[in-house]
């Protein structure tokens, strides 16, 4: 595992002890809490085996998430694939202000693992929701997690271009939408780069045309007391605010995540 760490850290990964210890915990079928008491022991060639090829894809960036199969995020483990983002802990920013909302209906805008939408409605077992995403990719490994964490009676996915095919009014709508601006996509992570899908990080412009498209027309789909909260880059946070004052939205407010980063635009009703 030392080994590996140091290989790891020579390819530049970000945190190649915690990487290796993980991996071979995987490798070798156990909970990475356990790796301590089994280091004493010999290693099974096959377990040996399957450690190096997991060692030798992570050293050229390949995601954990996407080594293991699964990313944990506000308590549960998700599955992940290379056709979704892989959910980060900033995101949890957006969970904790959507839950201290009163909704019982939420859409869940470019919902990719499914990680908000399944997350909100396992944390409130009376609620309902919906999620869309462009890729039918991404609605498989929704629905996949929805009947994982039990909630896939309370949720209906299917593909949608943002609102094409929403039907409805909803008490919530949430979305984690492509934030990157094309110029940005050469200083992001290997990880993301070569291993995210692209759809998912950047629109290919300045970063902000999602926001514009939920700001013209999630009015529409919302109940009378409805909110929408959508999460942003750490810099959007002014940009953002005024394309949703500009279309007419009250109470738009900025809060930030535990590192005091911009990170979610929360917008009301017009009164």
């Amino acid at each position: 595992m030392a080994a590996a760490a140091s290989r790891l850290r020579a390819a530049g990964v970000p945190d190649p002890a915690r990487d290796a210890r993980l991996l071979l915990a995987h490798a070798a079928s156990v909970d990475a809490a356990r790796i301590t008491l089994i280091a004493p022991e010999e290693i099974a060639p096959e377990i040996a085996e399957r450690f190096e090829h997991l060692i030798a894809l992570r050293a050229v960036r390949v995601p954990v998430s996407h080594l293991v199969g699964s990313r944990a995020f506000y308590g549960r483990d998700f599955k992940i694939s290379r056709h979704v983002l892989d959910p980060r802990p900033e995101t949890e920013t957006l969970i904790e202000l959507a839950l201290s909302e009163n909704f019982e209906t939420v859409l869940d805008l470019g919902t990719g693992s499914g990680c908000i939408l399944v997350t909100l409605l396992a944390e409130r077992p009376d609620a309902r929701g919906v999620g869309v995403d462009l890729s039918e990719d991404a609605c498989l490994q929704a629905s996949a997690n929805a009947v994982n964490l039990g909630v896939d009676g309370r949720v209906e996915v299917y593909q949608s271009d943002w609102f094409e095919r929403v039907e409805g009014r909803y008490d919530l709508i949430v979305a984690n939408p492509p934030y990157l601006a094309a110029s940005e996509m050469t200083e992001v992570a290997p990880e993301l780069r070569y291993h995210e899908p692209e759809m998912a990080l950047t629109d290919g412009l300045d970063g902000l045309s999602a926001y514009r498209v939920i700001a013209t027309q999630a009015q529409g789909y919302l109940t009378t007391a409805g909110r929408v909260l959508v999460e942003i880059g750490w810099q959007q946070g002014d940009a953002v605010c005024e394309i949703f004052r500009r279309s007419g939205w009250a109470s738009v407010e900025l809060a930030r995540d535990l590192d005091g980063r911009s990170r979610v635009v929360c917008a009301g009703q017009p009164a």
